[in-house]
């Protein structure tokens, strides 16, 4: 899952975002509310935490801006204001959640996870693609009955590929919505993960081969009729 973090609290943000790298998520932060307009423009996010008060640009139009250009990104609202009108504003803005400060760092977890979930219409943490069943909450994943021990970017691979069963994604796109770092053109590391994947989800000989290369295209994770 991929975050955008836009918060002008220096220890705030980089608190959150130890704690959501830390819970497998990939974290865009900044300070700075028109940046923070301008990469959820540009990139796509699965759900988005704006601080209102911010400089250059506040969070509330931030908001408006995104869901005027058609930007359905899930918004979650962090803020000092705890009146119920300041908290009808946020919400009539476009916004999903609303959150006062101080918050539980537990609460505000949990809510991105909901909201993440919602942006793939999920009701549930399980998400399964045939005898493959991945639990986004408890992060963990079982085949056939058997649990399969999966690394930390295996994990959010196969998530990522599972929330899109049946559609293509491309090498760009992983890149950009798994690893933090760069990667070079030449690496091969989206590559490498593929192959480990597959060896771990080929838990028993009759295993059912879930991801598949389209060659010149990407991945996707389905059953071959």
């Amino acid at each position: 899952m991929k975050l955008l973090l836009v918060e002008d609290s220096q220890r705030l943000r980089e608190t959150l975002e130890l704690a959501l790298r830390r819970s497998g998520y990939r974290v865009d932060a900044t300070d700075d509310g028109r940046e923070g307009l301008e990469l959820a423009q540009d990139r796509e996010y699965d759900a988005a935490i704006l601080d209102i008060m911010l400089p250059s640009l506040d969070g509330v139009s931030v908001l408006k801006q995104l869901r005027q250009d058609g930007i359905e990104t899930p918004v979650i609202f962090l803020t000092a204001r705890d009146q119920i009108e300041d908290r009808v504003d946020g919400l009539r803005s476009g916004a999903d959640d609303y959150l006062v400060k101080p918050f539980a760092l537990d609460e505000l977890l949990a809510r991105v996870e909901v909201l993440c979930r919602r942006s793939y219409q999920k009701a549930d943490n399980e998400v399964q693609v045939e005898d493959l069943i991945l639990d986004t909450a408890a992060r963990t994943v079982r085949r056939s009955g058997s649990n399969l021990d999966l690394t930390a970017r295996e994990f959010s691979l196969l998530e990522y590929l599972m929330l899109r069963s049946g559609q293509v994604v491309t090498r760009t796109q992983i890149e950009e919505h798994i690893y933090d770092e760069l990667v070079s053109p030449m690496s091969n590391v989206v590559d490498s993960t593929i192959y480990a994947l597959r060896k771990k989800l080929s838990v028993t000989p009759d295993s059912i081969p879930l991801i598949h290369t389209r060659r010149g295209h990407g991945y996707v994770l389905e059953r071959k009729a």
